[in-house]
C-alpha cells in the first residue's frame, strides 16, 4: 500500500493495469503498489485521451463531482465561469468539475433565427460566439425591410440586429428615409423649333412607402431618374427655344407635376422639382449672341432716332417763338454769339462806339 494525498481544488482518478477504479477526493488515501493516482485540477474542464468518457460516467460516485453537457447539432452551449464568460460549446459531450469553480450555462437553439436567449450585448463580441451570429445595422435615418427565405417578414428600424447562423437566409434591404436629391445633369434636349439645349436639373424627394420602394421596385432611384428625365425630354420638345428661355419656372412645374403619380408607384413623394441652368450649345450660342447684338443695336437706333426727332421739334418750337417774339430772338442771337465766343482767343475791335454791331457783323454772315 502507498499513501497518496489529495490537495484542495484537486481530483484524484485511480487507474489499475490501465482501467479506471475509482476517484479519490481532498484528503489522504491509501492504493495499492499495482494502483496509479492521475491528479485532475478542478478549476479545468475533464479531457481523457486514453480512455472513453463513457467509461468514466459508469462510476456515479465520479458523475456527482461533475457538470456534464450534451450539446446537440443543432445546438450552442455559452459557459460562464464565476459569472464570466468563458466559452461557447458546439456539437459533443463536454465535462467540467463542480465545486471550485461556479459554471453558468447558457443552451441555444439554432434552428430558430431570433436570439431568445438571455445573453449580455457585450458576449457577442466574443469570436467564438459571433461567428455563429449574423449581424445587420440600421442606421438612425434608415429602415429596411427583412426577408426570410425571400418572404417579407417585418420592417426594421435604426439598430443593431442579430440573428442565429443557420440554414435559413436572412436579408436586409435599406432605404435611407431623409430627404434625398437627385441630379439630372447635362441632358441634351430638342426644343420644338429644333434647336439643342443642356439642361442641369434637380429634385428632391424621400421615400415614403418603403415597402413599396423596396419590394415592388427593383432600384426606385434609378426608375424616378428615368422618370424625370422623359418628363423634361416631353416638356422640352413641345416650346420653342424662346418660349423655353422665357418660362424657366413652369418647366419645373410642370415636370414636377407629372412626376407625382409616377412618384407614389415608386413608392417616393417628389418635394420640389428646379432648373439650374439652360445652357446653349457651340453653334446656338453663337447664333443666338447675334441675334442679341443685332436686337440691342435696333433698340440703340430707336433711341438714337428718337431723340433726335425730339431735339428737332424742340428747334421748331424754339424757332415760331423767336419769330413772333424780336427781344426773344436777340437773347438767341446774344447765346449762340456767346458759345461762339467761348472758342475765340483773342478780339480786336476799332472804333469807340458800335461794338455790339461790330461783333454781331463778325459772327453772323448777310
Amino acid at each position: 500500500m502507498k499513501r497518496v494525498r489529495i490537495n484542495a481544488g484537486k481530483i484524484g482518478l485511480v487507474f489499475r493495469h490501465g482501467d479506471y477504479h475509482r476517484v479519490l477526493t481532498e484528503g489522504i488515501h491509501w492504493v495499492g503498489f499495482r494502483e496509479s493516482v492521475t491528479l485532475y485540477n478542478t478549476a479545468l474542464s475533464f479531457t481523457s485521451n486514453t480512455i472513453d468518457l463513457e467509461v468514466f460516467l459508469r462510476d456515479e460516485a465520479l458523475v456527482a463531482l461533475w457538470h456534464v453537457i450534451d450539446v446537440l447539432d443543432h445546438e450552442l452551449v455559452i459557459v460562464y465561469k464565476n459569472k464570466k464568460y468563458s466559452q461557447t460549446l458546439t456539437a459533443g459531450r463536454y465535462v467540467f468539475w463542480k465545486g471550485l469553480v461556479d459554471y453558468q450555462f447558457t443552451r441555444a437553439d439554432l434552428t430558430k433565427i431570433h436570439i431568445t436567449e438571455k445573453i449580455d450585448t457585450a458576449v457577442f463580441a466574443k469570436y467564438d460566439l459571433l461567428k455563429h451570429i449574423r449581424v445587420f445595422e440600421v442606421a438612425s435615418y434608415e429602415k429596411a425591410v427583412m426577408l426570410v427565405n425571400d418572404e417579407y417578414v417585418q420592417t426594421l428600424t435604426g439598430g443593431t440586429y442579430r440573428f442565429w447562423r443557420n440554414d435559413t437566409t436572412i436579408k436586409i434591404a435599406k432605404a435611407d428615409m431623409r430627404q434625398l436629391q437627385l441630379e439630372i445633369a447635362g441632358q441634351e434636349l430638342l426644343t420644338k423649333d429644333k434647336a439643342t439645349v443642356r439642361l442641369n436639373f434637380h429634385a428632391q424627394y424621400k421615400v415614403t412607402d418603403l415597402e413599396k420602394a423596396l419590394l415592388d421596385t427593383k432600384d426606385y432611384e434609378k426608375q424616378l431618374y428615368v422618370s424625370l428625365q422623359l418628363a423634361l425630354r416631353a416638356y422640352v420638345g413641345s416650346y420653342s427655344l424662346d418660349e423655353l428661355l422665357e418660362s424657366k419656372e413652369a418647366l419645373a412645374q410642370s415636370v414636377f407635376e407629372n412626376s407625382k403619380e409616377t412618384s407614389e408607384k415608386l413608392g417616393v413623394t417628389v418635394l420640389s422639382c428646379g432648373v439650374r441652368d439652360v445652357i446653349l450649345t457651340g453653334d446656338m450660342k453663337e447664333i443666338m449672341n447675334r441675334v442679341l447684338i443685332a436686337q440691342k443695336t435696333a433698340q440703340a437706333h430707336v433711341i438714337t432716332r428718337r431723340e433726335e426727332t425730339a431735339s428737332t421739334r424742340s428747334l421748331l418750337n424754339t424757332a415760331k417763338l423767336m419769330e413772333d417774339n424780336e427781344m426773344l430772338y436777340k437773347l438767341k442771337e446774344m447765346e449762340y454769339v456767346e458759345k461762339i465766343a467761348d472758342k475765340v482767343g483773342e478780339i480786336t475791335l476799332s472804333g469807340n462806339s458800335g461794338m455790339v454791331k461790330q461783333l454781331k457783323e463778325l459772327f453772323t454772315t448777310k
